[in-house]
């Protein structure tokens, strides 16, 4: 069964909140609230989160200051922050919120399909990198293993191989599909730049993966 990815979404406001839950329903993943920059920051504490829409006027903590947080801890700093303004001041206010690292700059009123379309691409990126991250870690479970299987039974850790192989694929052709889909839509270059990251680190899985078959050279050096 696959998880659902989290979505943070901060508002002040409960009827901006409320929009925004009804815009992003469709994308059938688990919305939460938070209603300050505080609740925001408890809220990262205990929870990993594809993406967060962070309002900027708030009052306390406003949204460049939570973000300034968010992005100093290690937990947090790389997940995706879409700020959301009902106030344009010009660029240098946009630029500040780029500076704060954010990955996107949406004005109110916004058009709930392009909001809807823009947080569906990193909710994508992030369950493509949760996968990424079990196949790695079988991929571990099986280098820990490989010595004892040298001594032992050979079948199994061939059919685990295989499986992982297989999973791997798997995964290597929705990150290709992906990939594609941002080129052709020229989506946010901080989408595509994700994307060509999870690329190469599924190649380098896949190598590691391929050293481990028989008759490779880094299969026989596990065995001899």
């Amino acid at each position: 069964m696959v998880q659902k990815a989290k979505i943070l979404l901060v508002d002040d406001r409960p009827e901006n909140l409320l929009a925004l839950e009804a815009i992003l329903s469709a994308l059938d993943q688990t919305l939460v609230r938070a209603s300050s920059g505080e609740e925001a920051l408890k809220a990262l504490l205990t929870d990993d989160f594809a993406v967060i829409l962070l309002d900027v006027q708030m009052p306390g903590m406003d949204g460049f200051e939570t973000a300034a947080h968010i992005k100093r801890r290690e937990r947090t700093r790389d997940i995706p922050i879409i700020f959301l303004t009902a106030i344009n001041h010009g660029p240098h206010h946009t630029f500040r919120g780029y500076a704060a690292g954010a990955v996107d700059y949406i004005s109110k009123p916004f058009d709930p399909w392009v909001l809807r379309a823009k947080v569906s691409v990193f909710v994508e990126l992030y369950m493509k990198n949760c996968q990424l991250r079990e196949q790695a870690a079988l991929l571990r479970l099986q280098l820990e293993g490989n010595g004892k299987a040298a001594v032992g039974e050979a079948k199994e850790p061939a059919g685990l191989l295989a499986e992982l192989s297989a999973r791997l694929a798997a995964v290597e052709e929705q990150a290709e599909a992906l990939s594609k889909q941002l080129g052709d839509e020229s989506t946010d270059a901080a989408a595509v730049a994700t994307a060509a990251h999870l690329e190469r680190k599924l190649t380098g899985l896949r190598r590691a993966l391929d050293a481990l078959e028989p008759g490779s050279s880094g299969g026989q050096a596990a065995v001899n």
